[in-house]
């Protein structure tokens, strides 16, 4: 049976890989990732890690790596479609039917796979050979070492039309055709792709000849584009591939990073100097997919991209098309070169601690974006400087999660604000004669804090946020399943306290086995740490319906889950608040008034709904709890 790679990207995403490594073996949480003694060799200290976002398992110890299904196969000892098939039910997907199509493509792909490696062995003996010459010359020109080209298998293509068909004359001439090593033009007899060129081969994830690309050896052709890559083909799509993915995979978990450069030949150089885990995409903007490619093997990729007007294109198109795709932990980081520089450049002229250097300070993509749309225009007018504001929002509006989105706006104004609203330094104030204009206007005696800032302080202070986390807590005691659902969420926010702690250590307590999840444990839990259970009986608690037991289940569940959400949100709105009340104070624009009141704004909005959840029960506080989920 023949199953699509779609299916089987589909499949990994929809099972937890902890979750199923942990049917049989002890993990205990270590950040983001979870940890344990390794199951394939003996060991007393723990180098076996298991990371969900990236769907990969990795023991440092033996090297032993693998997805789910490599998991199922190697330590379970399951046939691989056994193990596909255990792991379809568990994620309710149905194993697609047998395919006489899929057969029958499957058969083909094996065929131009052999094609290919006939191509490459054939280009690797020409590159020795008297025509392969200039070939040769070029590479000792750009300084590569014999290791650096055996590894990179460097080949070279003769300039005659019918060279390689001679060469695979094995091959029917559709199958060399369909592989993309011979060209069909019409009205005239089919000929090789690739001539008078030196070769290089592109390899799939698992190592194989996928396709080539090729650059020009006689400089005088101005009429020929320098480098060439294989076109698309059953085996090769340039906006799925990667060059050098292969071997970069593996050195970035040595490394925790990965280097993406514009050409191949920068790989190469890259590679040479002791950088082993950079890739490029294959002649092409960086694609959605091969951002998601990157981020399975880590969560910041670096771009680094050459220092003309066409590599900072380049960025700029892969910021816009990363954008949409964000997620907490995953971004891109981008490495700006000296003008006219490409990395083979400077690792010539300045040697690899100069690019390490500069690999080191790479700049997050919101300072990229700020900097590449302040630069775009001219910002003489105040049209111009609300032109850059407009551009900047629109990039904003793309991105799909809310919280990086929200992040985002409020990074971005506040640049804004610092740009088109500088701060102004004011004369001294004159006895009797009013300073400023609108609502700054200095007509009253200075006072010790000005009222619209005391009231603003008092707002951001908050009134309930002690009921509101007291009946949270009483609510994921009597609804453990809730609990389960939102501790990650509490896990990642800014609340500090001791129950919340107690309980999110409960959950993964329940998550390796260890204690049943259940209210009555909960509590015991909470005791044994000398910390009190909150009383549901309490009036400022019992105005929440979710406490009240005269509330149905699911709905006492869903409003628990947005008490949560309340809760969490209020530390950053509390914050920001905050910040927007000092920056008043101390910076008197229109801008820095502009943000005080949006986020007063937002915090009226917030108190609202929160009294309007607090309000359904107010009036009858006499209603009985009930901390038992049904």
């Amino acid at each position: 049976m023949s199953l699509s790679p779609q299916w089987l990207d589909e499949l990994r995403a929809r099972v937890t890989l902890s979750g199923v490594i942990g049917r049989t073996t002890r993990l205990t949480k270590a950040g983001q990732e979870f940890k344990a003694c390794c199951p394939f060799h003996n060991e007393k200290t723990p180098s076996f890690t298991v990371n969900d976002a990236k769907g990969f398992y990795h023991c440092f110890g033996c090297g032993a790596h693998g997805d789910a299904i490599r998991w199922m196969t190697d330590q379970r000892g399951l046939a691989f479609m056994d193990a596909v098939k255990e792991l379809a039910a568990e994620a309710g997907l149905e194993v697609p039917a047998p395919d006489p199509r899929s057969a029958q493509r499957a058969e083909q792909q094996a065929g131009l796979h052999e094609v290919l490696a006939a191509a490459q062995a054939f280009y690797r003996t020409q590159l020795e050979a008297n025509e392969g010459a200039k070939a040769r010359s070029y590479l000792a020109s750009r300084g590569f070492d014999a290791h650096t080209m055996e590894r990179f298998g460097f080949g070279y293509a003769p300039g005659g039309r019918q060279a390689l068909k001679a060469a695979l004359a094995q091959f029917p001439e559709p199958m060399l055709i369909e592989a993309g090593m011979r060209i069909a033009a019409e009205g005239k007899d089919p000929y090789d792709r690739f001539r008078d060129r030196l070769t290089m081969p592109i390899h799939d994830a698992r190592g194989r000849v996928i396709g080539f690309a090729a650059r020009i050896l006689d400089a005088a052709k101005t009429d020929a584009p320098k480098y060439l890559n294989s076109p698309d083909t059953p085996l090769f799509d340039k906006g799925r591939t990667l060059f050098n993915l292969h071997r970069a995979g593996p050195a970035s978990r040595q490394s925790g990073r990965i280097v993406v450069v514009e050409g191949q030949m920068d790989v190469v150089a890259l590679a040479a100097a002791g950088i082993e885990e950079a890739v490029a995409p294959m002649g092409t903007a960086l694609t959605e997919r091969q951002v998601e490619m990157l981020w399975r093997l880590v969560d910041t990729p670096i771009l680094c991209f050459d220092g003309d007007a066409a590599g900072q294109r380049a960025a700029t198109r892969a910021i816009a098309r990363t954008l949409p795709l964000l997620r907490p932990g995953h971004s891109l980081r981008i490495v700006r070169l000296p003008a006219g520089m490409d990395p083979d450049d400077m690792l010539k002229r300045d040697g690899r601690q100069a690019l390490e250097t500069l690999l080191g300070q790479a700049r997050s993509m919101v300072d990229v974006l700020w900097e590449n749309e302040r630069e775009a225009l001219p910002l003489a007018t105040p049209e111009d400087k609300a032109g850059l504001k407009a551009r900047l929002m629109a990039h904003v509006d793309t991105i799909a999660d809310k919280d990086i989105q929200s992040l985002y706006r409020r990074d971005l104004s506040e640049r804004f604000s610092a740009f088109a609203y500088p701060r102004r330094e004011f004369a001294p104030r004159q006895p009797g004669r009013p300073q400023g204009r609108g609502p700054f206007r200095a007509t009253a005696p200075a006072r010790s804090e000005p009222a619209v800032t005391g009231r603003l302080r008092h707002q951001a202070a908050g009134g309930s946020r002690d009921a509101l986390l007291s009946a949270v807590i009483a609510g994921l005691i009597g609804f453990p399943d809730v609990l389960v659902k939102v501790a990650d969420r509490l896990a990642g926010s800014p609340i500090a306290d001791p129950r919340l702690d107690a309980l999110i250590d409960a959950v993964d307590d329940h998550a390796h086995g260890a204690q049943p999840l259940e209210s009555a444990r909960l509590g015991t839990i909470l005791a044994g740490r000398g910390l009190a259970t909150p009383v549901p009986e309490d009036y400022a608690m019992m105005r929440f319906g979710f406490l009240a037991g005269d509330v149905p289940a699911d709905q006492a569940r869903a409003e628990l889950a947005q008490a949560v959400g309340l809760l969490v949100e209020r530390p950053a709105l509390d914050a920001a608040l905050a910040e927007a009340t000092a920056r008043f104070e101390s910076d008197l624009s229109e801008g820095a008034f502009a943000e005080q009141q949006r986020l007063l704004q937002r915090k009226l909005e917030f108190d609202e709904r929160l009294r309007h959840m607090a309000s359904a029960r107010a009036a009858a506080p006499s209603a009985a709890p009930n901390l038992t989920a049904e």
